[in-house]
């Protein structure tokens, strides 16, 4: 609104200055030696405004053509910037995406077009990293190195080439040349603080400490756990070299992080020895109730040199009552009362544990029942138990777990990194194991099986009731021949009790598949007390009561389905033998063998020549020959 007030009133001042330029009277006259003009007022003023345009225009035009180079030199430079600046940024997604042909293919237009710019740089060092390229990737990191605008990210980035390379002494190198360069450098300060805790040097490495807190890059509550870190391992490593530093360290440790555990038990021990047991006392139990730890536990249940077991169970006790309920109280009272022999309050004080028990429980009672009862057998299983039970809680940093606390982690190096808890490995899977830990075990710790010689039967098994058939042993090749029964005879003629039966094996039934629940009879290796084996197909019959039936002789039936069940009067179930004919092979009709004598000859001696019979294929494959018994069957079988 204000610039159209200011319009309007410039443009009624022209138009008034116009009037009163035409209401002027009188005549300019302008002479040049012989030239002379002469004209009107208006006419002049509307001339010299003519004129002043005119050069005005002449000026610029001039003056538009002399920088003309330069603006065209200029905008071309803008131009490929530009173009650079494009493909810097989509370089950089490029590898944000994990593309690292096209990375290079825009690292290399970013060089031709804008290879000045700080970030085609770091697009090639990225470039190479994403291709694999250590080298390329290092060269890239060294011209940002040497530049003063990039040199802390040439830095950083030769930093981290070292670290991949394991190049720890390099690394640590140029970390201390940015710690220069830029003393608030975290990564710096970081890098070079972990190199002085890993050579021993702890006044470096706390020195270091200050300058962080008082450039601002950590704060005061930080700064006090990790300087009572940094106190806490120098005063273990001067323990045996300097004992009033390492003395004076603990102090200060536990002053400036009383939940640490390692200051707490250092601080304790110091204290022990000095004959204040209540101060040593009162800091084990400030650190125990943050943090329950075995070593706390020991310390404080040898806080008193010279006190009995007894007494020491009656002070690990008030200790566990601070925490009630935590696994590590209770395994502190069942050590104290294993040494103290008070096993029942051991077996107490592990109980709520048992059922899901760790490593360290199963182990307590392991020796529990070792120590009580002598039980051998007890403390294995408790043992096999431990083996598979779940991992007590362990140092553990970064995925590294250590047997003793450390300042810092010896995988990245970072300061009080290591933590009290269950390793990550050690934690709960959904997913079940194949065997069942009770069986296991009471495969395990079943007793050894008898040898062959003591018996080849297997347990009984439950059979369906089955009509009672009398049993016999199963007919194996190398039998004697064996009598057929005449079938013609009357079956209803008595035969003397005192005569055994005999049974014919019907080969075709053998041959058909046996039941699956088949029971046999033991061989005869599992009574070896018998003084002459008994006849193998005779089994003899049990004795008549008066007026019973006449034994009648059984039919042919299949030998294993007369073995299935037992006989009557006999024990209900018999045990199963573990070999048994094969079924495979057909058997021929056995044949009485002769008893000749064999007639030996010399090695050289060929033998009577015989005719060879033409042999036929088809006769073979529809009646095969018949097999021997005894060990020349057996041969036959295999073309022996």
């Amino acid at each position: 609104m204000i610039r159209i007030v200011f319009f309007l009133i410039l443009v009624g001042l022209a138009a008034a200055g116009a009037a009163w330029v035409a209401e002027q009277t009188g005549n300019v006259v302008l002479t040049w030696g012989p030239w002379k003009a002469e004209m009107g007022l208006p006419v002049f003023v509307l001339l010299f405004g003519l004129v002043v345009v005119a050069a005005m225009l002449a000026w610029w035009i001039a003056s538009t053509l002399w920088r003309a180079p330069g603006r065209i030199r200029r905008h071309h430079h803008a131009r490929r910037h530009a173009r650079g600046r494009h493909a810097i940024t989509h370089g950089l997604l490029a590898i944000g995406h994990g593309d690292p042909t096209a990375a290079r293919r825009h690292a290399d237009v970013a060089r031709r077009l804008a290879g000045d710019d700080p970030l085609t740089l770091l697009l090639h060092a990225q470039a190479a990293q994403l291709e694999g390229d250590p080298d390329g990737a290092r060269r890239a990191f060294r011209v940002m190195a040497e530049r003063h605008d990039t040199r802390l990210l040439g830095l950083r980035g030769l930093f981290i080439e070292a670290q991949r390379a394991d190049d720890a002494l390099g690394a640590v190198m140029i970390a201390d040349e940015a710690l220069r360069v830029a003393p608030q450098a975290t990564w710096a300060s970081q890098a070079v603080l972990g190199f002085r805790c890993a050579q021993g040097d702890w006044n470096g490495a706390l020195a270091i400490l200050d300058s962080n807190y008082t450039a601002g890059l950590i704060d005061k509550p930080t700064y006090r756990r990790q300087r009572g870190v940094l106190l806490t391992a120098r005063a273990i490593d001067l323990e045996g070299k300097n004992r009033d530093l390492s003395r004076a360290s603990a102090m200060e440790a536990v002053k400036l992080a009383p939940t640490l555990v390692p200051a707490a038990v250092q601080a304790a021990k110091y204290e022990s020895e000095a004959h204040q047991v209540r101060r040593a006392m009162k800091i084990i139990e400030a650190a125990w109730v943050a943090q329950p730890h075995p070593d706390l536990a020991d310390a404080y249940a040898h806080v008193r040199l010279g006190d009995s077991a007894r007494q020491r169970l009656s002070r690990v006790e008030n200790l566990a009552g601070k925490t009630p309920g935590h696994v590590e109280g209770a395994l502190a009272i069942a050590r104290a009362a294993i040494d103290a022999a008070e096993f029942e309050r051991a077996r107490d004080a592990l109980e709520p544990f048992v059922a899901d028990p760790t490593q360290r429980v199963a182990m307590l009672m392991a020796e529990l029942e070792r120590s009580e009862h002598g039980d051998a057998g007890r403390a294995r299983e408790w043992t096999l138990r431990a083996v598979r039970a779940r991992h007590d809680p362990a140092w553990t940093a970064d995925g590294y777990v250590s047997d003793r606390w450390r300042p810092v982690s010896p995988v990245t190096g970072r300061l009080d990194a290591f933590q009290w808890q269950t390793p990550v490995a050690s934690l709960p899977s959904a997913q079940r194991g194949t065997i069942e830990s009770q069986a296991f075990e009471e495969a395990m710790l079943a007793p050894p099986r008898p040898a062959i010689g003591e018996g080849l039967a297997e347990p009984p098994r439950e059979t369906a009731p089955a009509e009672p058939v009398a049993p016999q042993p199963t007919p194996q090749d190398n039998m004697p021949p064996r009598q057929p029964v005449d079938e013609s005879v009357d079956d209803s003629v008595e035969k003397p009790a005192d005569k055994p039966v005999e049974i014919i094996v019907d080969k075709a039934a053998d041959a058909a598949p046996r039941p699956a629940a088949a029971v046999a009879v033991p061989l005869a290796s599992a009574r070896p007390e018998a003084p002459e084996p008994a006849p193998p197909l005779q089994a003899a019959a049990p004795e008549e009561p008066p007026g019973a039936a006449p034994i009648q002789a059984a039919p042919p039936v299949n030998a294993a389905s007369a073995a299935s069940t037992p006989a009557a009067g006999s024990t209900p179930s018999a045990p199963t033998a573990l070999f048994r004919p094969r079924n495979d092979f057909g058997k021929p009709p056995e044949t009485p063998i002769p008893a000749i004598v064999p007639i030996v000859r010399p090695p050289d001696d060929p033998g009577i020549e015989e005719e060879e019979v033409p042999r036929d294929e088809f006769a073979e494959q529809i009646a095969p020959k018949e097999q021997a018994g005894g060990w020349r069957g057996f041969l036959s079988r295999f073309g022996g």
